[in-house]
């Protein structure tokens, strides 16, 4: 198995991991973002986003996709949007060998946390992240608003 940073050319195959992601999180259809999207965001001056693939044998069977933020009270952190494993890959280390990756680079960079989500049914994945010394928050809820909440209440609450 080989971890590296992901490049333009990698963008297909990561597309179709974060679709598989979405079918395992019974949201096949909420996938938006396109091949287009990833190079454009993910390669331009500013990239908003960092991936690291994992490959056996040139075919990359897993991805750790992050972006830096800030938290105002502990400066920088890592966000990992989404580590996904090829369904008939997992189990065999790839996972661990791309979340160890994620580690690293909070390291290497300094950051003071490394945040990401995960579905409270998923409970494998909670055991995995706790086993590993993550602190599962159950006191936290996710806010978020999509395009249409963005539209109404730019049209119907902002006056």
């Amino acid at each position: 198995m080989n971890i590296r940073v992901g490049k333009k050319e990698d963008m297909a195959a990561v597309l179709k991991l974060i679709q598989e992601l979405a079918e395992f999180e019974k949201e096949p259809d909420a996938v938006l973002v396109t091949e287009e999207d990833l190079i454009r965001d993910g390669f331009g001056k500013q990239p908003l986003f960092h991936v690291f693939v994992a490959e056996i044998n040139l075919e990359i069977v897993g991805i750790a996709f992050y972006y830096y933020r800030y938290s105002t009270w502990k400066g920088k952190i890592i966000h990992l949007e989404d580590l996904v494993v090829k369904n008939e890959m997992r189990g065999k280390g790839v996972g661990y060998a791309l979340y160890s990756e994620i580690i690293r680079q909070a390291q290497k960079d300094q950051v003071k946390r490394i945040d990401w989500n995960v579905l409270d049914w998923n409970t494998p994945a909670i055991d995995f992240y706790e086993k590993t010394g993550a602190k599962v928050l159950k006191e936290w809820h996710v806010a978020q608003m999509d395009e249409s909440g963005i539209d109404d209440f730019i049209k119907n609450k902002l006056k």
